[in-house]
């Protein structure tokens, strides 16, 4: 399986050498804002935005994964100042400690599944998390742990925007594409599944963790960074249509086109989710993952991400995982990490006088 293991290409921005295919999806974009960044149906405002309040849940579990480790990702984020550096921009940061589950037993596959049953009991303690937050009108940022867990955290903020009547756009920021299935994977790892389970195609415990399946569609995701799937994983995504920009796309075209195209549409009624797994990032800025791939986007362009993220005013939720501090020199991914989050909540490059852009 691809997302198991690192890519041996040797030239590593074209780590995916027949390129998952990204149509360029013409769009009218509006005149330039002063500080040019443009995307399509987001107003824009002077007026100033009240920071949010966050929750932070931390889920300590690599039950998912076919590494040990990630289940030591949200100490690290805390270690590495995650609540201060949010405070430090506004935020009111409220720390909601770490949900329980069970133990990675460390077994085989059975029936093309590894740990489903830990699996599901983790994401149904994730799942009731964050539509708690969500209901309380906080934000929540959950800490992984791995991939998998973005099973719970995005049907339950799926739920949500049902019941609000409200547009859903994810932003999966990932060097896999996580699409794989039972039946196109042997390792049966299901950090590597989370996406199609959300989309439909998985066990019937996971698809239809919210009480409605499938949670999302796959034209409200788009995948960002993807350089790393397997062949038959590959077809799947081309079956169902998936938009995605993966890194030959954005060596050609850059990360501003990119995020442009990507964030095309999100308006006022449009809540954000952004599944930020860490290997999303070049290893050699971000070592402490399980599933390193060569030739991820570089320090400027990710945070040129999270910047034109925040921009939008819209984030209303984000997944962090895959931080493996077993595999970090000195907690150094997660001070990156926790260095691109603050670029979500308002930390800029710009030495210019700012627009913001309105979140209501």
């Amino acid at each position: 399986m691809a997302g198991d293991g690192p890519c041996h290409n040797p030239w590593p921005r074209a780590c995916v050498a027949a390129s998952l295919s990204c149509a360029w999806r013409a769009r009218a974009l509006p005149a330039d804002p002063p500080f040019g960044l443009p995307i399509a149906g987001v107003t824009m405002t002077n007026d100033v935005v009240a920071p949010p309040t966050v929750a932070l849940i931390g889920a300590p579990t690599d039950v998912g994964a076919g590494a040990r480790g990630a289940s030591m990702g949200p100490e690290a984020l805390r270690v590495a100042g995650l609540h201060t550096a949010l405070a430090h921009h506004g935020v009111v940061v409220e720390d909601w400690g770490n949900l329980s589950g069970p133990a990675n037993p460390w077994q085989p596959a059975v029936d093309g599944y590894r740990h489903l049953d830990e699996v599901v009991q983790w994401n149904r303690a994730v799942h009731r998390a964050v539509g708690a937050a969500l209901a309380q009108g906080r934000l929540p940022i959950l800490l992984g742990g791995d991939h998998c867990l973005a099973v719970g955290s995005i049907s339950a903020v799926a739920q949500h925007c049902r019941a609000r009547g409200q547009k859903l756009r994810v932003l999966w920021l990932d060097a896999h594409a996580d699409f794989n299935t039972s039946a196109l994977t042997p390792s049966g790892n299901l950090h590597g599944m989370p996406l199609a389970c959300l989309c439909g195609f998985g066990p019937a415990a996971l698809v239809h963790l919210g009480g409605q399946g499938p949670a999302v569609q796959p034209q409200q995701v788009r995948q960002i960074g993807i350089r790393s799937v397997d062949a038959g994983e590959k077809r799947f995504v081309h079956e169902q249509g998936l938009e995605v920009y993966d890194m030959r796309y954005i060596d050609e075209m850059g990360m501003r086109h990119t995020m442009e195209q990507a964030l095309a549409g999100v308006d006022a009624d449009t809540h954000l989710h952004v599944s930020f797994d860490v290997d999303f990032l070049d290893p050699e800025i971000a070592p402490g993952v399980g599933t390193t791939v060569p030739g991820g986007p570089t320090y400027r362009e990710a945070q040129l991400c999270m910047e034109m993220i925040a921009d939008t005013g819209r984030l209303g939720s984000l997944d962090i995982v895959e931080l493996n501090p077993a595999l970090d020199v000195r907690n150094r991914t997660a001070q990156l990490a926790v260095d691109l989050v603050e670029s979500l909540f308002g930390k800029s490059t710009l030495m210019r006088e700012h627009q913001v852009r309105r979140r209501g």
